[in-house]
């Protein structure tokens, strides 16, 4: 079923999509996710707002939401299934619609063992892939997944995240193909360093023609120091840092560090905007958003289409 949000629109236009993420403040301050939302304005499509990020509590993705889609912007509702059961997830997904939020991207979150409440309960009611399904019949069958009718049904644009890198290999473009089953329309990629691995990845998207049914938005995320990639590189699962980017961050003054990093992310949106099945780009500059104008600048992703906001 066709949806309205902006974004789907500009899948369809053919154009590449850009979106950008915003991190809400860890207190009750409209302010601070007002001020990250007006860095992106004009430079992306939509925004995603993180849902407890590394498992550290902060204002709610829902709410924070309200916030930027007050500003004129389309937000994109995040949501872990960590956090919440099936009713509750079902409805702030009817809350959210009823703001007038109509995208959302549907995660399983960090371990709360990698956060601040390393007591908290994991939820996992349903999976991400279970998540995915159940918004889909919202939306298209207008029905809960206890199998009653809803009143208005929320006509989400879902999104749902692929990791390339993440071990085995083998199994990742499987895993992607379950998850369009079960309804995403839009994929964003875990961020990408390894271009060979990530294109190794596409070709077996495109030998499955998983392409061809999903909207593919490369993950891209800016180095700011050469500690920040050995850090990923080491400490973040699911993370591949070739040791060459290491090398090429090292070989700069640290004070040079922070532009090589933007260098390095404006060239790999130059190398995968030529990559058969990519339509579009995820920038996700973690606490850096006045960065994120510059980029997509650089990289030639300006003007915005402004026809379906």
């Amino acid at each position: 079923m066709k949806t309205e949000s902006v974004l789907e629109k500009v899948f369809a236009s053919g154009e590449l999509a850009v979106t950008s993420e915003c991190g809400p403040p860890r207190g009750a301050l409209a302010e601070k996710i007002i001020e990250k939302a007006k860095m992106l304005q004009g430079y992306v499509d939509a925004v995603n707002v993180t849902d407890n990020q590394t498992a550290m509590v902060r204002m709610s993705s829902f709410a924070a939401c309200v916030f930027i889609k007050q500003l004129g912007m389309d937000p994109i509702l995040q949501m872990v299934t960590r956090d919440r059961n099936r009713l509750a997830m079902q409805a702030d997904i009817l809350g959210a619609y009823a703001h007038g939020i109509d995208i959302m991207l549907c995660l399983s979150g960090d371990h709360p063992h990698f956060g601040d409440h390393p007591m908290a309960a994991n939820v996992h009611d349903i999976d991400s892939v279970q998540f995915v399904q159940m918004v889909r019949d919202m939306r298209d069958k207008g029905r809960f997944q206890g199998g009653d009718e809803i009143l208005n049904p929320p006509k989400m644009y879902i999104g749902a995240a692929a990791n390339p890198f993440a071990d085995p290999f083998e199994l990742r473009v499987a895993r992607l193909a379950k998850k369009i089953k079960a309804g995403t329309d839009f994929i964003q990629t875990q961020c990408i360093y390894n271009l060979d691995k990530f294109e190794k990845w596409m070709d077996g998207v495109r030998d499955r023609g998983l392409h061809e049914k999903v909207n593919i938005m490369a993950g891209i995320t800016p180095m700011k120091t050469v500690g920040m990639a050995r850090y990923m590189k080491k400490r973040v699962p699911g993370m591949d840092v070739p040791d060459e980017l290491i090398k090429r961050m090292a070989g700069v003054p640290k004070e040079k560090q922070a532009d090589e990093g933007i260098k390095i992310s404006i060239e790999a949106i130059e190398r995968l905007k030529e990559v058969e099945g990519v339509k579009g780009f995820h920038i996700m500059a973690i606490e850096w958003e006045q960065k994120v104008p510059e980029i997509v600048e650089r990289a030639g992703l300006l003007p915005r289409p402004k026809e379906f906001s």
